[in-house]
């Protein structure tokens, strides 16, 4: 190999970089010296961007294309090192390669649950996760504010960051938005576009920039839920005697099929037909039942009755007195026939229980009614 040759492989002729970590997102093309041959061959390919660094100051970005470094080409860098046409002499820049491509599956969550008020239970907590896109934007900016001086930048150095960003955006928004709890669901899409919203200006000033949000679950505390669940089962049972009913007869059925319980399943499937046969047998005869055919309390089974009539009132019988002798007693319908006969006057004596002493017949208002009452003119007269 000739000094010549020796001299000219020294430097740097093509500059490329191909990735395949898929979480590389910034990556520095090494050189000793960093020393670049004027008139080398950069090749930025789709979804990259390279930016040149001289001297600690950002020189030049390129997109993707096929670029010959001459001073045609690198206006800014030629404006800083105040070459002329006729330069070719190597220089020294650090290279920096950029993935502009999107970066996926990125996953979010609350760490913590949002405190918030529903309209319907009132204050409540709730918890999120869900996924995002993220990609460079301003391969400029992102170097200046987020890269530095990294020679390889991937995207778990930033995710971190950013997800605090979208966790704090969406606690903001999801516990001033007034949406119910349960309708929250149906409401992720508007939801997704509104957090991406208020976190695109943050994340910009980065040179970023979020394609794609969504909100996978929201969901309640475990507590919550289960009591979500039980007010959810009450509803589907409807009648809650039908369901028992169903129920008895599901474990009767499951009972009898279990080979392995013996007398045990017999036993049980036994008495709990015969707590049903007892609860219908109180279904047919109007007394409501309790669990298990047992008849209901005496608070359930007189709530839903009527109040009894009240008794009937006590007939009195009475006592005559007549001549110094008592004849009696008689009820009310004898006296009647006794007054038709003559046998009983206004002035016959009369006495009954509770009565303070004899009085005239007449004076006694349930008998006075028997004297006034007279039957109409007979036929023909």
């Amino acid at each position: 190999m000739g000094i010549f040759d020796f001299l000219t492989g020294e430097f740097i002729d093509v500059i490329a970089w191909v990735d395949d970590t898929r979480d590389t997102m910034v990556w520095r093309f090494e050189r000793e010296g960093h020393e670049i041959k004027y008139g080398a061959k950069l090749t930025v390919r789709e979804g990259q961007a390279a930016v040149f660094i001289h001297e600690g100051q950002l020189a030049d970005v390129f997109t993707p294309g096929l670029y010959m470094l001459e001073t045609n080409n690198m206006p800014v860098l030629t404006t800083l090192q105040h070459w002329d046409h006729g330069f070719k002499s190597p220089f020294k820049s650090e290279i920096y390669f950029v993935n502009t491509t999107r970066f996926t599956d990125l996953k979010w969550g609350t760490k913590n649950p949002i405190m918030l008020r529903d309209p319907e239970f009132g204050p409540t907590r709730i918890r999120a996760f869900g996924t995002y896109t993220i990609r460079v934007k301003d391969p400029a900016r992102f170097m200046v504010e987020i890269v530095g001086t990294d020679g390889e930048f991937t995207m778990d150095e930033i995710s971190y960051q950013v997800r605090n960003i979208i966790v704090q955006e969406f606690s903001r928004i999801i516990a001033g938005s007034g949406i119910p709890v349960l309708d929250m669901a149906a409401n992720t899409a508007d939801l997704g576009k509104l957090i991406t919203a208020e976190i695109s200006p943050v994340v910009d000033s980065y040179g970023l920039e979020i394609p794609e949000f969504y909100i996978e679950n929201i969901s309640l505390p475990p507590a919550v839920e289960a009591a979500l669940d039980k007010r959810t089962s009450m509803g589907l049972a409807g009648d809650l005697g039908k369901f028992t009913q169903y129920s008895a007869a599901e474990a009767m059925t499951a009972a009898a099929s279990n080979p392995a319980g013996g007398g045990m399943a017999a036993g049980l499937g036994a008495g709990m037909g015969m707590a049903m046969a007892q609860q219908m047998g109180n279904m047919a005869a109007g007394q409501p039942s309790g669990p298990w055919g047992r008849p209901a309390p005496a608070a359930a089974q007189a709530a839903p009755q009527a109040a009894p009539p009240p008794p009937p009132p006590v007939e009195h019988v009475w006592h005559l007195a007549e001549n110094g002798q008592t004849t009696g007693p008689f009820s009310k319908a004898d006296l009647g026939r006794m007054v038709g006969s003559g046998g009983l006057t206004r002035e016959t004596h009369v006495w009954t229980a509770g009565q303070d002493g004899w009085l005239r017949a007449e004076d006694v208002r349930e008998l006075a009614q028997l004297f006034t009452i007279m039957p109409p003119p007979p036929p023909g007269a």
